[in-house]
């Protein structure tokens, strides 16, 4: 399920392509929507990088785990809690409604920054961005403008989600947890896997 058509539209072709065999069911759907009456509950169910991007992350959370069976799994990826995660919500919500001319300006100063970065502690810059598809599964400049303008946008640190799973029922199986702190590129995303418990 996605609230994007375009990507509801992709997973389909990708699952006629590759699993023609495997029942499918692909939903324009947004998790706040998410009944476990109405669809089910399943085995396994994962939310990569989106949650944090709804407006009311700790809610679509609980929307989600709605969905697990008993026994089941959660695996999910929220963005990693940064000392620049209020500047960047500024940044995000302005990114969002600016022109496109802006948005380029702004894309231009940030790979700027980078660009110094990788100067300054001897990094290759052009082959991270050489190599950066087949890293991240899209074009550089492409992800800076979706980093840059993915508003909504909130983050949490590993010890809220593990506070907040513990509280819907959840026991940690395995987590992946940044030692990111400052933020000022951005900040990457927490990957966790949660076993329904209760």
């Amino acid at each position: 399920m996605d609230l994007d058509p375009v990507a509801i539209e992709t997973t389909g072709a990708v699952l006629r392509h590759h699993a023609p065999s495997i029942a499918s069911d692909v939903r324009q759907l947004s998790v706040f929507d998410l009944a476990p009456e109405t669809f089910g509950r399943f085995d396994v169910v994962y939310s990569w990088g989106v949650l944090h991007h709804t407006g009311a992350m700790r809610e679509a959370l609980q929307r989600a785990v709605q969905a697990v069976a008993p026994s089941g799994l959660f695996a999910f990826a929220l963005y990693h809690r940064t000392r620049m995660c209020g500047i960047w919500r500024h940044e995000k919500r302005w990114y969002a409604s600016a022109s496109p001319a802006a948005q380029r300006a702004a894309r231009a100063v940030y790979i700027a920054l980078l660009r110094l970065r990788f100067l300054l502690t001897g990094g290759d810059f052009h082959s991270f961005v050489a190599n950066y598809q087949g890293r991240r599964g899209m074009e550089f400049v492409h992800d800076v403008h979706d980093w840059m303008g993915g508003y909504p946008y909130e983050s949490i640190s590993a010890e809220e989600v593990e506070a907040l799973m513990r509280r819907l029922g959840f026991a940690r199986v395995r987590s992946f947890v940044s030692p990111l702190t400052t933020g000022f590129f951005g900040s990457g995303c927490d990957e966790y896997v949660y076993r329904q418990s209760s």
